[in-house]
């Protein structure tokens, strides 16, 4: 970038397709869709929606007329992706060269934290070790707030004790270009995940990475101005 800042003092990162392999989210919200459509939610409630969001519009509609219907159908969904999650959690392990990285940035006095959509167990099932690693994860139920809504990374920010001025995002997504744009955070992008290059590009990236691998990135990480 043109202008010049303070080093980064804070990373945050996302989890799924970051640091470990992406869930299969469209066949996630193709079940959510399907279990919300049995209890008659018309789609026009929920379209457009993320998976989470598409659970709380609906519980939020059949409750208009059916309390005891939408906690029902509430309790059920959150259920369903919870089990998604896990399941995939079992078969998933982070990807090589993860752990490295982390503990080299944080010896780099680098503050750490994931902020992600999944939910605690799974992410933990995933990488069981991460709270060795970084300093704050903020899972979904961590949090009121989910991204792209940017209170999700103010809270894993807030944490950590650094303004987002000094801190980066680094993900796979437009989700986490979106949030640390509208934060003012130096957006990092990597194609480890669900977009390429150019589409990370157009959603805000100011750098895009292959992969995050210790031995390559490193340098470009602790580099970072925001």
């Amino acid at each position: 970038m043109s202008r010049q800042h303070a080093p980064n003092r804070a990373i945050l990162f996302d989890f799924d397709g970051t640091l470990a392999p992406n869930l299969d989210l469209p066949d996630m919200r193709r079940q959510v869709i399907e279990l919300t459509r049995q209890f008659d939610v018309p789609d026009p409630v929920w379209q457009g929606q993320y998976i989470v969001e598409i659970i709380e519009v609906s519980a939020a509609y059949l409750a208009k007329a059916e309390p005891d219907q939408a906690s029902h159908y509430h309790n059920l969904a959150h259920q369903l992706i919870t089990d998604i999650e896990m399941r995939a959690a079992q078969a998933t392990s982070p990807f090589p060269g993860m752990r490295q990285l982390l503990d080299r940035l944080r010896g780099h006095g680098i503050k750490l934290g994931v902020v992600t959509r999944n939910c605690r167990p799974a992410v933990l099932a995933t990488f069981p070790d991460l709270l060795d690693y970084v300093d704050q994860l903020t899972a979904r139920g961590d949090c009121e707030f989910l991204k792209p809504d940017p209170r999700h990374a103010t809270h894993c920010l807030q944490m950590l004790e650094t303004p987002p001025a000094q801190a980066s995002m680094v993900g796979d997504g437009k989700l986490d270009m979106h949030l640390g744009r509208e934060l003012g955070m130096f957006c990092v992008g990597v194609t480890s995940g669900s977009q390429d290059a150019d589409g990370l590009r157009s959603h805000g990236a100011h750098q895009v990475l292959e992969q995050l691998r210790h031995d390559t990135v490193l340098e470009q990480l602790l580099s970072l101005r925001l």
